[in-house]
């Protein structure tokens, strides 16, 4: 935990290795989370219909148990949403949602 889930559909290849080491990068240097607790996932999208007619997106949700500040979690999802359109120019609409966890109901078990 955090948890970083990449959704996303592009009819052209993208550098998936560098789409998670951006957000990897972005997260662990905002100073909200430890670099060693972030998990990042990407999950392309079979087929999309967007309303506006663009043909690709990526929407990025990022889980984090509460207690950081919304001034902290505005300024990780604009971060977030800049180093993936440095990285991927060509998509049509990048967007990032930040979503809190409540620590009393995150239960997790580690393999030791």
């Amino acid at each position: 935990m955090p948890h970083i889930v990449i959704e996303y559909y592009a009819e052209t290849d993208m550098d998936r290795r560098q789409v998670l080491e951006t957000a990897l990068e972005t997260a662990a240097a905002s100073g909200v989370m430890n670099r060693a607790d972030i998990k990042v996932r990407l999950s392309r999208s079979e087929a999309i219909l967007l309303g506006d007619g663009r043909s690709s997106f990526m929407h990025v949700t990022i889980s984090m148990l509460a207690g950081r500040s919304d001034e902290a979690k505005l300024e990780l999802a604009r971060a977030m949403t800049e180093a993936l359109r440095a990285t991927c120019p060509c998509l049509g609409a990048i967007s990032t949602d930040i979503r809190d966890m409540n620590p009393e109901t995150y239960k997790k078990s580690l393999l030791t």
